[in-house]
């Protein structure tokens, strides 16, 4: 017999990838089954799960945290980690958040009520059309919205076919 014996494994701590994996696994499943995350605020609340797979200890914390500077969360207004954003789309949100509350903005939900109609026309004139259209009296109230198309203006109108008839009374 001999007198070996079969050396015990040692558990090496994960890669940054791995610890991102899991962090997003973690996140996307809390999301999924809570609706949002409301437990994971900084890496320490990430670090009992990795304690339970992994050697613990400063090496661990720090590739933890490592992992989530390097994801690059943004965080809801309670501080928790959002899965779904970023920074930068999270900075993007609270920019348009910002310009829309100093606008006093008011969303209209349009629903199906509205109809389009297209006038044709040439490119040199489309802009101009484009202003005198709202300025008209009896125009102005039917036109909800217009933009500009490779080949005339749609205009978005709560009734089309009144719309036409106004134009085409100005016309003849």
């Amino acid at each position: 017999m001999s007198d070996y014996t079969k050396p015990t494994r040692v558990r090496v701590n994960p890669s940054r990838h791995t610890c991102e994996e899991i962090i997003r696994r973690i996140l996307l499943t809390e999301t999924k089954e809570n609706g949002s995350n409301r437990h994971f605020k900084t890496g320490a609340d990430f670090m009992t799960y990795f304690e339970s797979l992994y050697p613990s200890g400063p090496a661990l914390t720090k590739q933890v945290q490592r992992a989530i500077r390097s994801m690059g969360l943004a965080k809801d207004q309670n501080g928790y980690f959002l899965i779904d954003k970023t920074k930068e789309e999270q900075a993007t949100e609270q920019e348009l958040k910002s310009v829309l509350e100093k606008s006093d903005a008011d969303i209209t939900n349009t629903g199906t009520t509205l109809q389009t109609l297209l006038i044709t026309c040439s490119e040199a004139h489309r802009r101009y059309l484009m202003t005198l259209i709202p300025s008209c009296h009896s125009l102005s109230p039917l036109c909800v919205t217009m933009t500009e198309t490779n080949n005339g203006i749609l205009i978005f109108t709560p009734d089309a076919g009144a719309l036409n008839e106004a134009l085409a009374d100005i016309m003849d």
